[in-house]
């Protein structure tokens, strides 16, 4: 019996995901196959929806909506943060995407959106969010061997 993948299996695939457009964000199939574990957050809800179920050898291409791709964008995600808070042989500059601290000290990604005298206003929102994203998938191998039984 084939597995088929559930929601804790291990997973090598190869994936890509690209915009409406047909613009290509990221992608291995040129590289090495990515590993991923059904249900630890390694994809979106959504893109572990999409490969539920399938087989080893089966290839899928989806279109994910913004909700089940990188979410939608949340103004609320977007922050003024003063120029000297950055450190000083890092000059922020609009459209450049920067590592930023969060409180509880995990890293997340931050866009400068703009720069107003001291302060640099930082987007926090997954830059696909609020994106259709078109999600392909090559099932390379699944391991079912260690998912929780009971």
């Amino acid at each position: 019996m084939t597995d088929t993948i559930n929601m804790h299996s291990l997973v090598l695939m190869h994936y890509s995901i690209a915009l409406a457009n047909d613009n290509i964000i990221e992608s291995s199939f040129d590289d090495d196959p990515v590993e991923i574990t059904m249900g630890e957050g390694d994809i979106t809800d959504g893109m572990e929806l999409a490969i539920f179920g399938l087989k080893e050898g089966d290839t899928q291409t989806l279109t994910l909506t913004p909700e089940q791709g990188f979410g939608l964008r949340d103004e609320e995600n977007i922050h003024d943060m003063p120029l000297s808070d950055f450190p000083a042989d890092l000059q922020p500059e609009a459209g450049l995407s920067y590592s930023f601290e969060s409180p509880d000290g995990n890293e997340i990604p931050g866009t400068v959106v703009s720069i107003k005298g001291d302060t640099a206003e930082i987007d926090f929102n997954h830059p696909l969010a609020g994106h259709e994203i078109i999600f392909t998938v090559e099932i390379l191998g699944i391991n079912n061997a260690h998912a929780e039984i009971g």
